[in-house]
């Protein structure tokens, strides 16, 4: 009689954790479902590039990077790697924890990708994306450097960062409703923003109860983020690519072609359709005696 062997996740067996507060195995096969999912959606989208037309591929190669970089971040933390062990200010009582510098390396990642979607999307100006794209920066980077403080002043850093969130609210909601309007798009940009803004709200309540305030432990707070993770990229990427379908790129000037990002489509071009003017024809020569 054949025999069934149960496979088992040897993940913290082969790289073991370390501190007081650390992941446990329930919670490693939790982030190996992100994994999936985040490698699932990554190879479907590197398929569909194949059937976009060829300048309504933009959305799709933003969300293929950030797919890309979300599998092999939750690759790393599902192997429970990328982390390192830190002492709390708060709290103090539950020791040290460990904390997983690799979800701070995938919002640098993901939230500009967003960003420039939404800019894209409202035809906000390229300074204008390339900001809320530093701010987000700025919002990121503060937390990480928050994680790693032992004392209080890490909430100064916390308060740096939010502050830096709610300018890229402000920017992504009021300056992109204005420009999706004039395109023609209030609707799927406002229902998209709020979306993202909605989920955006919750990574500074997570920080504050797990890396910054010690109040969950890293299980509770590692199912946070792979909850938040997986609504801000997997399903915002497939709710652009949806929408998008419908969206007239010559109108949002997002036809990029190898001429950059023009309002015609491919094959229009009125420099391509401009014939050089003849040469002007040799005068005659002139007999001379």
């Amino acid at each position: 009689m054949p025999t069934i062997y149960e496979r088992a996740n040897d993940a913290l067996n082969d790289n073991p954790p370390a501190g007081d507060q650390t992941l446990s195995t329930g919670v490693s096969d939790w982030l190996w479902a992100i994994t999936a999912v985040f490698v699932l959606s990554w190879l479907i989208m590197f398929a569909l590039v194949w059937f976009a037309r060829g300048g309504e591929r933009i959305f799709h190669y933003l969300f293929i990077a950030a797919l890309a970089v979300g599998s092999i971040v939750y690759f790393a933390q599902a192997s429970d790697l990328g982390w390192k062990v830190v002492a709390q200010a708060n709290n103090a009582g539950k020791g040290t924890r460990q904390i997983f510098w690799a979800e701070y390396v995938l919002w640098v990642v993901e939230w500009p990708v967003v960003i420039i979607a939404l800019g894209l999307l409202s035809g906000v100006s390229w300074a204008t994306i390339f900001y809320e794209v530093f701010v987000s920066w700025i919002w990121a980077v503060s937390y990480l450097v928050g994680a790693f403080v032992t004392t209080n002043y890490k909430w100064g850093f916390f308060a740096f960062g939010t502050f830096a969130y709610l300018v890229l609210a402000v920017h992504t909601l009021r300056d992109g409703s204005v420009g999706a309007k004039r395109l023609g798009v209030t609707r799927d940009h406002s229902m998209l923003a709020g979306w993202v803004n909605l989920i955006w709200l919750l990574y500074p309540i997570a920080w504050g109860c797990g890396d910054g305030g010690n109040r969950i432990g890293v299980t509770r707070v590692s199912i946070w983020y792979g909850v938040l993770d997986f609504l801000l990229i997997p399903v915002t990427a497939w709710a652009f690519i949806v929408l998008a379908r419908r969206w007239d790129y010559n109108r949002l000037n997002i036809a990029f072609t190898q001429y950059g990002r023009v309002n015609q489509a491919p094959g229009t071009f009125p420099e391509k359709n401009n014939t050089a003017a003849p040469a002007p024809a040799a005068a005659p020569a002139v007999a001379t005696v």
